[in-house]
Order: C-alpha cells, then structure tokens, then sequence
C-alpha cells in the first residue's frame, strides 16, 4: 500500500530521517522508538508537511513525494497529527460536519457518536471545552470521516487515561478488517503490540529493525535498548 523508499529528512544541519525504507500493507504496523528518533518527522514527511532531501514515498503506485498535504489526502492518507489540533470555535457536530463533507464511506458520523458516546454527549461544545480524551476522540474521529484507505496515527495515546487508552485500542483493532491500513506511532509499548503485531523500531532517524510484536514483548533486552523501558507490568 505505501511504500517509503531512502526517505531523507534534513533541518538545516542535522540530518533527522536517514535513508528510511518502510512498506506498510493490509496489516497494521507500529513505529516505535525514544523520543527525537524521527518518528513525527516520518508522519509528516509522508503527508507532505516537511520536504524530504531524497528518496521516494509512493502510494497505491502513485509517487506522493513533492506533494503538498492536501493532494497526499486526496489519495486517501489521513494523519491524526500530536498534540491534538482542535478549532476551538468550533463544536464537536461542527468539526464532524467538516470532515465528512462529501465523504463516502463506512465512517459516518452517526456512526461516530456510536463508537465514542462521549463525544455525542458533547456534540454542541466547542474544542476548548473538551477534555484531553474527548479531544482526541474529535481528532481520530475526524481522520476517520475521512474514510481514507490509510490512517497515520502519530502518538494517539499520549496523555489519556487507561480506560481511555483502552477504548482506543479496542477501536483501532478494528481499522483492518474494514479494510483500513494502519501506521500507529507510539512510545507506549502496550498500546502498539496490542493493536499491531508488527512493529518497526526507529533509532537515530532510521528504521534499527523490524519484528513481531509477541518477540519484542518476550525480549526485555531489546526493549532496554530500544525505547529504555522494559514492560514489566505496566500497561
């Protein structure tokens, strides 16, 4: 489906994408790794929001590199940015109405308050009124009105409590049997090997290595010198 080729990212000096070669297919697959490993910097390359200095990024064929974000979308990429992005003028059915216009597709937005009830409670409240959770409930939600044949999810657990968390992840595990690929980012190991059974570890701006999900959960080692965590329990 997508298929990123010696993608390299440069900021002025540093050199933060080297050479990263990535095919994500039908099955989900985790990015994983440290902070300031170039994982953000992968989602938006793919998007067209940062140049890349060299490689290839193609997409159902289509070569999407040199594009801005709005003609990548067209192709049916969605990206759930960090950090959350809501207007905060606008209400939750507002930014709803906005992002299935015109859309055709499995996602709708009754369909929406059906999976996230807390955001149908909050239909008429504006963005800034939403907690952390139900914000992110509105961005994901808003990928998905999309209904793009690839959602990239740049750290979406990120700051939500457990039974949030866990709603979340119940949701994703679905994406792929609807026939929605999946690029999820995250640093919460549990998040990642609960929704993929692959994950790509990033270090250092490139891709160190690729493995199932069950192998790296088995291998504290690995998790140590990878991401500094072990998952001793913690979820």
């Amino acid at each position: 489906m997508l298929q990123v080729n010696g993608l390299d990212v440069h900021y002025g000096q540093a050199h933060v994408l080297q050479g990263v070669t990535l095919a994500i297919g039908e099955r989900p697959l985790a990015v994983i790794g440290r902070n300031g490993m170039g994982k953000t910097t992968l989602c938006q390359a793919i998007m067209g929001m940062v140049a890349a200095s060299g490689g290839e990024i193609a997409f159902g064929g289509a070569q999407l590199r040199g594009l801005p974000p709005n003609r990548v979308a067209r192709h049916g990429i969605a990206l759930v940015p960090q950090g959350r992005r809501t207007f905060p003028s606008l209400t939750v059915q507002e930014h709803l109405v906005l992002a299935s216009s015109g859309a055709r597709g499995s996602w709708t937005i009754e369909r929406i308050y059906e999976t996230f009830p807390r955001l149908a409670e909050r239909r008429r409240n504006g963005g800034t009124q939403l907690s952390g959770g139900e914000q992110q409930m509105l961005a994901i939600s808003r990928a998905l009105l999309a209904n793009p044949r690839l959602v990239i999810m740049d750290e979406p657990s990120e700051g939500l409590a457990p039974v949030i968390v866990d709603h979340l992840v119940e949701v994703l595990r679905r994406l792929p049997g609807e026939g929605m690929g999946l690029l999820l980012v995250e640093q919460n190991l549990g998040v990642a090997t609960d929704v993929c059974e692959e994950v790509a570890i990033m270090v250092n701006g490139r891709i160190a290595t690729r493995m199932p999900s069950a192998e790296l959960l088995a291998d504290e080692v690995a998790q140590r010198r990878f991401l500094g965590v072990s998952s001793g329990g913690h979820h």
